[in-house]
């Protein structure tokens, strides 16, 4: 099977933090493909800008080489083809030395869509907006690529936002959520609007519960300085695992239209029970991972780590959310993230309730409850859980089997990264997969006072050691309610 591959229209990409982490694993090797496939258009430019001195030859060096890491198989006639695109500018986004020269190679073409996609640290978005707006880089034709975190706090975000707002308008700016690139993420939109069989299910009446897993083997390595400023609450909740929920929970759109999307959402957002210093002990657990066994090997502990025993920050932590809505009225979704848990694995499980009454006989076994589970990493697919019976004679035996369905397997096609996907989204201007303003501001309403309980309460995260599911107490956390994490399923 052949994937559709539909170009878009000429554009210049300049990126900022050309030379970092983010761009050498994900945004080169997704430009990459993106032109290999024939998407790119033949004049397109990728317009690389760090503080590093590199010259043109240098920088495209430097990025043949991570892709010879992060893409083996690549093709050296479409490499060097891509690398031909590149052009580097050194520019100093503190001080604001740079700018004339980025504003000379784009004067060459002004009337093609312009993008620039900030790869660097949230502190430096703002000044680099400002610097943009002086330098006169922003037309009609300009759209700005800002990476998550969006503010440690809901202040903090409106005050980036308002930054942000005084140089673009809000259908310039794309906050970019790579979870919501994946194809798994768009399929369960698929899966609950292009089919008859789910949606008249999609209710508290046939649904039990939602459980959301986000989990991650590595500890927080070479990040652990930014890491303890946030935690996993600021830095997987907020955005990855909220906006998964409102896939899940929100209203059918009018359209697929980026507005009527993301207007559905902000409903879940703004419907989810509030979690305050009342209630905050009986519906989160935040744990820290403390030294144990991980991908077979021993691994220090998250202080260890940190180099500092003084810290409160948490590397995991797991949620009851409701939402008040009559969709949804006691219906739990259980959400959990963590560093050094048992293995790196995404997914949603969509837990429906028990058959009403049972026609068979004790003999016949158990009758396990309908799942469907969602799967975003490591191997994106779609698994639905059914009883069906014992094949063979000598009566009725019923047991539980997967209708599983691989994406690599299903289509033989390369699946591609999340990042291919929006940066070309970003080109086209299509926002659907982009958070809006009010959305994160949604978002932070509702963890902003979670912070607030954590803050006020003399308790430190829970400990739990590498290479497990995280602290005894978020398996309380479900099973208090007779329920249990699809741990088995994982």
């Amino acid at each position: 099977m052949v994937a559709r591959v539909i170009e878009v229209e000429e554009f210049d990409l300049v990126v900022f933090g050309a030379s970092g982490d983010l761009a050498h694993r994900k945004l080169i090797p997704a430009l990459y493909h993106r032109s290999q496939d024939g998407q790119v258009p033949e004049h397109a430019r990728i317009i690389c800008t760090s503080r590093r001195d590199y010259s043109d030859d240098e920088y495209r060096k430097w990025a043949e080489d991570a892709l010879k890491e992060h893409v083996p198989d690549h093709d050296p006639k479409s490499l060097q083809t891509f690398l031909a695109r590149l052009r580097y500018v050194k520019i100093d986004v503190g001080s604001g030395d740079g700018y004339d020269s980025l504003k000379a190679i784009l004067d060459e073409r002004p009337d093609v869509i312009r993008a620039f996609y900030l790869a660097v640290g949230p502190d430096l978005f703002g000044t680099i907006c400002e610097n943009l707006g002086k330098a006169g880089l922003v037309n009609g034709m300009t759209r700005v690529v800002i990476e998550k975190p969006i503010g440690k706090d809901g202040e903090s975000a409106r005050a980036l936002n308002e930054t942000v707002g005084k140089v673009f308008e809000e259908h310039q700016i794309f906050r970019i959520d790579h979870y919501l690139g994946k194809e798994t993420v768009q399929n369960l939109m698929a899966l609950r609007f292009a089919n008859a069989l789910f949606e008249p299910l999609w209710n508290a009446a046939h649904i039990d519960h939602v459980q959301i897993t986000v989990a991650e083997a590595l500890g927080v390595g070479g990040r652990a300085g930014y890491y303890d400023t946030a935690g996993a609450l600021r830095d997987m909740v907020q955005n990855h695992i909220l906006q998964l929920l409102c896939l899940v929970a929100m209203e059918p759109p009018e359209s697929m239209d980026a507005d009527s999307v993301r207007d559905e959402k902000l409903k879940v957002l703004k419907a989810l029970a509030p979690i305050t210093e009342q209630n905050n002990d009986r519906l989160t657990v935040r744990g820290r991972y403390t030294a144990g066994a991980s991908a077979g090997g021993a691994v220090p502990g998250y202080l260890e780590e940190l180099g500092h025993q003084d810290s409160t920050t948490e590397t995991f932590v797991a949620l009851k959310a409701e939402i008040a809505n009559w969709r949804w009225a006691g219906v739990p979704f259980y959400l959990r993230t963590g560093k050094r848990l048992a293995k790196r694995v995404s997914e949603i499980v969509v837990q429906f309730r028990p058959i009403p009454h049972s026609i068979f006989s004790q003999e016949a076994g158990t009758i396990t409850a309908n799942r469907l589970i969602i799967r975003l990493q490591p191997d994106e697919g779609v698994q639905m859980q059914i009883m069906i019976k014992d094949p063979g004679p000598g009566g009725m035996r019923l047991r539980k089997v997967p209708l599983d369905m691989s994406f690599a397997e299903a289509f033989k096609v390369r699946n591609p990264d999340a990042y291919e996907r929006l940066i070309m989204d970003v080109i086209r201007g299509n926002q659907t997969l982009f958070m809006r303003r009010d959305e994160v501001d949604a978002a932070w309403a509702w963890i902003d006072p979670i912070l607030t309980a954590w803050n006020a309460s003399r308790d430190t995260p829970r400990n739990y050691t590498a290479g497990t599911w995280g602290p005894s107490a978020s398996i309380a956390l479900v099973e208090r309610d007779g329920r249990t994490w699809a741990e088995d399923e994982i």
